[in-house]
């Protein structure tokens, strides 16, 4: 059905009667978007609104768009979610105090998670926590190992409680600190506080301990930022 011409309203349309289809699974994740010129015959629409349609369609997480393919559905979730808001959050690490208030909302996260693991993990959960452990410890003298291992750590408490908003909220902090934690100095004396503070979190939630654990988390990421702010200053 013909849009209006408008440029910016038919737009807008294209991508409302879009993003119906991809909900309601007429277009199925996985499935690529129609030709340019098949959306173009069936909204009455110009090559270059086919395209801005597509955009937002990129920016709101129910695409993936690629130079030189085309567009493939994504089915909505909670990590294109994340991912839609990324340009704004980038913006916001921008602003003065921005990475702290960011690194302050893991903290009070990582802090709830380790208390719940405490108290409600089970056996797979300790085994694969203890899995993660290993790995951390093992690569020690390896610093760009290790800085994969310990992000591999802290992503098994966020997915102990089940719910998967919480691993889309770790990759997402993991995406938008990346920029800043991979540019820290990587030394061996460094990665064996870390791994202690690691094997010290462990042990608490090992003893159903959730005080110690949470006590033991804080610490650690009170460090890390401490850490942070001997390599980048204020931020």
């Amino acid at each position: 059905m013909p849009v209006q011409n408008d440029k910016g309203r038919a737009a807008d349309l294209v991508v409302r009667q879009l993003a119906l289809k991809i909900q309601s699974g007429e277009l199925e994740d996985g499935q690529t978007l129609p030709a340019e010129r098949d959306l173009m015959e069936e909204f009455g629409i110009s090559r270059t609104v086919v395209r801005e349609a597509v955009v937002a369609l990129s920016n709101k997480g129910l695409i993936e768009a690629r130079p030189r393919h085309r567009p493939v559905v994504r089915k909505p979730g909670y990590d294109a979610a994340f991912d839609a808001i990324e340009s704004v959050v980038s913006h916001l690490l921008h602003e003065p105090g921005g990475i702290r208030n960011l690194f302050d909302t893991r903290i009070m996260i990582e802090a709830m998670l380790v208390r719940e693991a405490a108290k409600n993990a089970e056996k797979p959960d300790l085994v694969a926590l203890k899995a993660a452990l290993k790995a951390n410890e093992d690569s020690i003298d390896d610093s760009e190992a290790f800085y994969q291992t310990d992000i591999g750590f802290h992503q098994v408490l966020y997915s102990i409680p089940r719910n998967p908003v919480l691993p889309a909220v770790n990759k997402a902090y993991t995406s938008w600190l990346a920029p800043h934690w991979s540019q820290m100095p990587r030394l061996p004396e460094r990665n064996q506080s870390n791994y202690r503070a690691h094997l010290a979190i462990y042990e608490a939630i090992l003893m159903r301990d959730p005080d110690a654990a949470e006590a033991e988390i804080r610490k650690h990421l009170q460090s890390a930022w401490s850490q942070v702010r001997e390599t980048f200053g204020d931020l």
